[in-house]
């Protein structure tokens, strides 16, 4: 997949416009805020998860680290990540890429997690380790088909 699939997929809703391609890398959390000018937290991040013989999509943001415990609770599973040759063979997207739309597989479980709820507005990667979208979080639940809104981070809220 491509930054081109990405926009010819965001254009269903009218957002292929906002993607930005940047001559630096936004492959991590950090450079993909430096790139965009906002704080790490903004940026979504979508890790890849094993579930059988293919995978699931958790979209959080870029603060939040995954709890093992409430994860099991609501997948019912130990969190194993995929390899970075699984996610792109999996998702169509290379690690720093992965975004969770246009997706080589439509049958992917997406979800988003609730960390994201306290931005106005969230930066997925779309596609590429230099690309990058603004989304407020309606669209991308929607874009994204997420199938909910789920709680499975921790390290995010305010003590």
């Amino acid at each position: 997949m491509s930054v081109e699939e990405v926009k010819i997929y965001l254009s269903k809703w009218n957002l292929h416009k906002g993607v930005m391609e940047m001559s630096s890398s936004s492959a991590t959390v950090e450079l993909a805020a430096e790139a965009v000018g906002v704080i790490p937290a903004r940026i979504a991040k979508t890790l890849s998860f094993k579930q059988g013989e293919s995978c699931l999509l958790i979209v959080t943001a870029g603060d939040a680290k995954i709890d093992n415990s409430k994860f099991k609770s609501v997948f019912g599973m130990k969190a194993k990540m995929l390899s970075a040759d699984e996610v792109e063979t999996l998702t169509g997207h290379p690690v720093g890429g992965v975004c969770p739309f246009a997706l080589k597989h439509p049958d992917i479980q997406v979800y988003t997690d609730t960390s994201m709820k306290r931005f106005e507005t969230v930066y997925p990667a779309c596609g590429s380790g230099n690309s990058a979208v603004e989304l407020t979080c309606d669209e991308l639940f929607t874009v994204s088909q997420s199938r909910g809104w789920i709680d499975v981070c921790k390290g995010w809220q305010v003590e």
